[in-house]
């Protein structure tokens, strides 16, 4: 076996471990722009900062492919030891990422009269979301050239690299919003300004950390980068991590929205519950990635024993760490929630469905792990039919259950976490067994 893709546990971990504290720190930059923007005294601007901070939150997990669709390339060259692949693939992502985030730039206008019209709110919070967004837009480029340098990274196994990259923009982003909004005065302004300067930073960093892996050798120039077939497989690839993403993010946005019509306390109740279970999912995001970039090696390096011991090990370690967060998010759950808001109606209704929340990072092993392993082994194409499929079973379990209110939303939700994990399970042996292609 090739050495550069054996699979231990060491392995797992060694990838796995810097993506779980990058995960950590991500969650801070949301409660220290909070926390600022909200020492302002204006309600409008926290509300509209918080609304256009959503949007772009939305936006950017449509792009995660340029991240996710690098990994499994790289990893691919990685494992087949093909350093001008390497290279290449760096290019066209780069290529990609940067026509992405122009047009994003160039569309701002028609875009944010078309976001905020359609969102509604406020002419005060309508007002500081539409400024804060054209401001916040100028990052685009950046922000999406970064998700490429992270995704190349993790897909060399250079995971240290993607988490200084990650830190140096959350950091850099976190202090820039607290001098620029409450030191020099600049409001919400200050605050989209720090987001383009951190990832403008961050972009710097990066690409000075694979220039000196490379030696100083990018050969941007090289007519391999630039090979048609390539670079369509590229474009087939992200498409339908693309359209995969925009079915799970229906998925979340069908949830608030049938919150929000169950009132105000359900709704908060339910938001509450949701950054529960995104905590949850730190640790599975992060052994996703070692699937991503073990699974796309022992692909590349075309070792079927590999490959199948690296969704053994991760399989089961997933396992581990889901028994364990479900357990602790219903053990401390009721403090945690406490700790979330000051409303009795609002911890009454979050602890009467803390049980659900609790189950998810449990239940949803299986899709996440799965993930990493279609991504890494680019079966993009099934892993975007099965996530159709398991929309349409969400919403048809809804729709069956909706006369139970609440508690018919949750069991759907979960019924959709059992099905996006158990199609792909299933779906995974035929998948191993058909013959893969040369290089």
């Amino acid at each position: 076996m090739n050495p550069s893709v054996e699979v231990n546990t060491a392995r797992i971990f060694a990838i796995a471990g810097p993506a779980m504290l990058a995960n950590i720190t991500t969650p801070l930059l949301g409660v220290v722009a909070t926390t600022v923007i909200g020492r302002l005294g204006d309600a409008a601007i926290l509300g509209g900062v918080a609304m256009a901070s959503l949007v772009f939150d939305c936006i950017f997990w449509l792009f995660g492919f340029l991240r996710s669709g690098t990994v499994a390339l790289t990893a691919q060259a990685f494992g087949a030891r093909d350093h001008s692949e390497q290279r290449a693939v760096l290019a066209r992502a780069m290529m990609t990422a940067a026509v992405c985030g122009f047009a994003l730039i160039a569309l701002r206008g028609p875009l944010t009269s078309f976001v905020f019209d359609l969102m509604g709110g406020s002419a005060e919070v309508s007002a500081a979301a539409r400024h804060y967004f054209l401001l916040r837009s100028w990052a685009s480029p950046f922000a999406l050239g970064n998700y490429v340098m992270l995704g190349w990274f993790i897909g060399l196994a250079r995971p240290m690299q993607a988490l200084a990259v990650q830190i140096t923009v959350n950091v850099i982003n976190m202090v820039l919003t607290v001098v620029l909004v409450l030191g020099v005065g600049w409001g919400a302004s200050g605050a989209a300004i720090a987001a383009v300067i951190a990832e403008i930073c961050g972009l710097i960093l990066g690409l000075a950390l694979a220039w000196r892996m490379l030696d100083g050798r990018f050969e941007w120039r090289s007519t391999a980068h630039y090979n048609r077939e390539k670079l369509w497989r590229m474009l087939l690839i992200n498409r339908d991590i693309m359209l995969r993403t925009a079915a799970l993010v229906s998925v979340f946005l069908f949830f608030s929205a049938q919150g929000a019509r169950a009132g105000d306390v359900t709704l908060a109740a339910n938001a509450v519950l949701q950054n529960v279970v995104f905590l949850g999912t730190f640790f599975l995001e992060g052994l996703a990635n070692a699937a991503q970039q073990l699974c796309g090696a022992t692909y590349g390096a075309r070792d079927r024993t590999a490959f199948a011991r690296a969704v053994r090990l991760i399989m089961g370690w997933g396992i581990a760490f889901g028994i364990c967060a479900a357990v602790f998010f219903y053990v401390a759950g009721p403090a945690i929630i406490t700790m979330m808001t000051s409303s009795a109606d609002v911890r009454h209704v979050a602890n009467e469905f803390l049980l659900m929340a609790a189950l998810v990072p449990l239940i949803g092993v299986p899709a996440f792990i799965m993930d990493g392993v279609y991504v890494g082994a680019t079966w993009t194409r099934d892993m975007r039919n099965l996530m159709a499929a398991a929309l349409a079973v969400y919403l048809a379990a809804w729709w069956a259950m909706h006369s139970l209110g609440n508690t018919g939303l949750w069991l759907a939700f979960l019924t959709f976490y059992v099905f996006r994990g158990g199609l792909q399970v299933l779906r995974y042996p035929s998948l191993a067994r058909k013959p893969w292609p040369e290089r």
